[in-house]
């Protein structure tokens, strides 16, 4: 059976490849619905494979939690592998696809989903998620194998929706763990010069200009991604990015150019720099004390402790670090990206596969105490509000710092801020579109416009467009 299926997942993605590459990317093929069997799981052995990229402290918390649900279904094995980073997890499932042999999960972003879905191998969840059947479990309990009221109120609501952006409504992923980005800010600086951390980028621009004063030889910001950067300054104005279905390249309008210009004039007064032009992650500037540095930091929420800088041998810290959401277009309609893996499911041939395949996602992403020690492990932010309230999670919150604590200084942020989350739209060719942007955002600041700054940002967008759609 598993042959046949192979076969018609090769026959399907080369198909699907095939009209893409003859229709610029335009076609966003996606999968079927799953087809629940009649009571669920029904207890036979099965065997799932999970691909992630987790690291020695991350896999052993999940080795706890799988003996927790060993308990309650001792006839699902489930064996996990570290494949690199996302992209060889990505890469891998992409050739393992053609041969039938892909995993029964895995992490993924939405661009990863779109890619799969080209061989229609990925399980929509929607009825998953909607069944009432109930399970009985190994110790006698029972459970409904899809997620109750409370537990999908209990998701972050950004975290829970980026599922669903896939342009056909359907629901694709479950968050597993999530990160965003912040402001870091040397909070010890900016109380020494009675500076105002900023909440709007008009603010930022004036704080960057008092900073150059006080110190002439910093470039007060460094943005670690180029192309977060682009996409959440659409999403803050309301401009076209990229949309799932019809067009999807939408970015080359006048509103962006506008930004992009803005933006250089930032950097040709060396208040900015980014992290493919700095040639490294902006935050060595920023934890630097000595020579050229910054006194602000926008990167992601889980590389907090990245952006601390070096104790001295008394445990001593140079400076301070605040942390606090990025720069608004509108402080009361707040807008940050959400980040981080989701889990997705293939489809198999053996449905009580998927089913129990579901159970073991469904087991970690509402899981409470997994959330809160995966978050504590990680640095990710848990996707699920309730763990705020977890005891133990909530006392280390209590202690988050600019200091030490730093990391639970970053999460408490993210939760903070639950209500701000967006996604972009997911289709096969997202990739490039993010790809695209940051190359723009480089290319406008650094090249020489000739006395013609109109025609070199017309240009660069140009090339952009036509880039995404090779």
């Amino acid at each position: 059976m598993k042959k046949i299926v192979a076969i018609l997942l090769l026959v399907t993605m080369l198909l699907g490849i095939g009209m893409m590459s003859g229709c610029n990317k335009q076609n966003n093929v996606l999968a079927s619905d799953f087809v629940i069997p009649e009571g669920g799981y029904d207890g036979s052995a099965v065997t799932i494979n999970f691909y992630h990229t987790m690291g020695e402290p991350l896999r052993a918390v999940l080795d706890a939690f799988i003996v927790e649900f060993n308990k309650l279904y001792p006839n699902i094995t489930v064996v996990h592998e570290q494949v690199g980073g996302y992209e060889d997890v990505r890469d891998q499932i992409k050739t393992e696809l053609t041969v039938g042999n892909q995993p029964n999960i895995a992490y993924c972003y939405p661009d990863h989903v779109a890619l799969y879905n080209v061989a229609k191998a990925v399980v929509t969840l929607d009825d998953l998620i909607a069944s009432d059947i109930t399970i009985t479990r190994n110790d006698g309990t029972t459970e409904t194998l899809g997620l109750t009221d409370a537990q999908k109120a209990d998701f972050i609501e950004g975290y829970y929706n980026e599922g669903k952006e896939f342009g056909d409504g359907k629901m694709y992923t479950l968050p597993f763990s999530k990160s965003t980005e912040v402001l870091y800010y040397n909070k010890t600086f900016f109380t020494e010069n009675n500076l105002q951390v900023p909440k709007t980028w008009d603010e930022l621009e004036k704080v960057c200009e008092q900073i150059k004063k006080i110190d002439p030889t910093s470039i007060p910001l460094g943005y670690d991604s180029e192309s977060n950067w682009f996409i959440t300054m659409c999403e803050q104005l309301g401009t076209d990015y990229t949309s799932a279905t019809g067009e999807h390249y939408l970015f080359d309008n006048a509103e962006n150019k506008a930004f992009v210009k803005r933006f250089r004039e930032w950097y040709q007064k060396e208040y900015v720099t980014t992290q493919e032009i700095y040639g490294a992650y902006t935050s060595g500037l920023f934890t630097a004390t000595t020579g050229q540095r910054s006194y602000m930091s926008i990167g992601s929420s889980a590389g907090a402790k990245h952006q601390r800088p070096q104790a001295n041998d008394k445990g001593e810290y140079p400076f301070e670090v605040g942390i606090t959401t990025i720069p608004q277009v509108d402080a009361n309609n707040p807008k940050v990206i959400s980040q981080g893996p989701s889990v997705c499911i293939f489809k198999d041939s053996n449905p009580q596969e998927v089913i129990a395949s579901w159970l073991f996602v469904k087991f970690l992403t509402t899981n409470v105490n997994f959330q809160a020690a995966f978050s504590d492990a990680s640095g990710y932010v848990p996707v699920l509000k309730s763990v705020a309230d977890h005891p133990t999670y909530k006392e280390k919150m209590e202690k988050a710092d600019g200091y030490d604590n730093i990391a639970y200084l970053s999460a408490k942020i993210c939760m903070e801020q639950a209500n701000a989350y967006y996604t972009s739209p997911a289709f096969n060719g997202s990739a490039d579109a993010r790809d695209e942007v940051g190359t723009l955002i480089q290319a406008a600041f650094t090249k020489d416009d000739g006395g013609n700054l109109d025609a070199l940002i017309d240009q660069i967008f140009q090339e952009a467009i036509n880039n995404c759609k090779k």
